[in-house]
């Protein structure tokens, strides 16, 4: 197999919808039918490159593996691996994927993964890359959606929380843009809004969103709603964070102006986004999605695993060393050696790695 033509899973858009379809199929295949599926991977080893702390993510692609009868290698800890002694992504990942089969990575820096990927020996899956993109936190929503709600169209999402930095968020709005009549509700403060690359993708795709700052108002309204924590640690000013921290959250007085049939989804962490008095309610379902996730990790592995994806190379744009992504959580603020590659939308340049904008001068 040729470099880089290896299923790479780092936005979900690397995939076509059909290919979002089927891993959700096969997860629900196996959620029902797990027998079928012990031994799948018997031989095959999965490395996991966890930079930053994970419960869920790690654990869920960890259990996966093991589920299906492989094997695991990684850390979750950078500092009890060379990367402490200043490593580059480059090296580790070369090296980890001449040990692996496929590979497991969370980082930080926004485009990371993708970095990785370049110059990686097997496939490479975005376990999320800093505030940027989540892509198995997606298929886990979109697998949840399909199971509880029967559809991914003609659903009104709301999405609540911190819709700057939330990387499942933007993942999420992006497919959801792929199926028909959907309708996005984001709430949020003045500061946390959604960036302006995911809105102009909403745009795009002819959808309809509108922002609002109010929970109680816009839940009366919503099918499904998405919330999110605040996260601590992507604000670089603490009291930044302590003044939006409290602004948003879910109790059972909220939940009884919501529709009968509402789902109320999160990712995790939540912190006390979300009371635990509505932990009862059955339209609370995030432990319960949870759940759905180690089911389409274990679609997803064996499907890159047994290459029935195709997907395009990693950088379609055209490189230009002269041009510096402003993003300073972009990874090529710190890995030297990457190629600076930009997608030009006429004098609008676009980072290919963390989709940051910048006008030509």
């Amino acid at each position: 197999m040729k470099k880089n033509s290896f299923p790479h899973l780092i936005d979900l858009d690397s995939y076509p919808v059909s290919a979002w379809n089927s891993i959700t199929a096969l997860g629900l295949d196996i959620k029902r039918n797990p027998h079928i599926y012990v031994g799948a991977c018997n031989g095959k080893i999965m490395g996991t490159l966890f930079y930053e702390p994970s419960t869920r993510t790690q654990m869920s692609f960890q259990s996966a593996m093991l589920r299906l009868g492989g094997g695991i290698v990684g850390f979750d800890n950078p500092l009890n691996s060379s990367v402490a002694k200043g490593e580059s992504i480059k090296d580790t990942t070369k090296i980890a994927s001449s040990y692996s089969d496929i590979i497991v990575m969370r980082h930080p820096l926004e485009g990371s993964v993708k970095a990785a990927a370049l110059t990686a020996d097997c496939p490479v899956i975005n376990a999320g890359d800093g505030g940027h993109l989540h892509p198995t936190q997606t298929l886990t929503d979109l697998i949840t959606l399909r199971a509880e709600k029967d559809t991914l169209s003609g659903l009104t999402v709301g999405f609540c929380g911190d819709l700057k930095n939330g990387r499942t968020v933007h993942s999420l709005l992006k497919a959801l843009c792929c199926y028909e009549n959907n309708r996005f509700v984001l709430i949020s403060t003045d500061e946390l809004k959604a960036p302006t690359y995911i809105k102009d993708r909403i745009s795009a795709a002819g959808k309809e969103y509108v922002e609002v700052n109010s929970l109680e108002e816009a839940i009366p309204e919503l099918d499904v709603l998405y919330m999110t924590r605040i996260q601590r640690e992507r604000f670089a000013d603490p009291s930044e964070y302590e003044k939006q921290k409290h602004i948003f959250r879910l109790d059972k007085k909220k939940m009884q102006a919501a529709k009968g049939d509402m789902i109320v989804l999160h990712p995790l962490p939540r912190v006390d986004e979300i009371a635990v008095e509505v932990d009862n309610d059955p339209r609370a379902l995030y432990f319960k999605q949870a759940n759905y996730g180690m089911y389409v990790r274990m679609s997803l592995i064996l499907s890159v695993l047994n290459d029935d994806i195709k997907t395009a190379p990693l950088l379609n744009g055209e490189v230009m060393p002269k041009v510096c992504c402003r993003n300073l959580k972009c990874i090529t603020c710190s890995e030297e050696a990457l190629p600076h590659s930009f997608r030009n939308h006429g004098g609008v340049l676009e980072c290919e790695y963390c989709d940051e904008r910048l006008l030509l001068e």
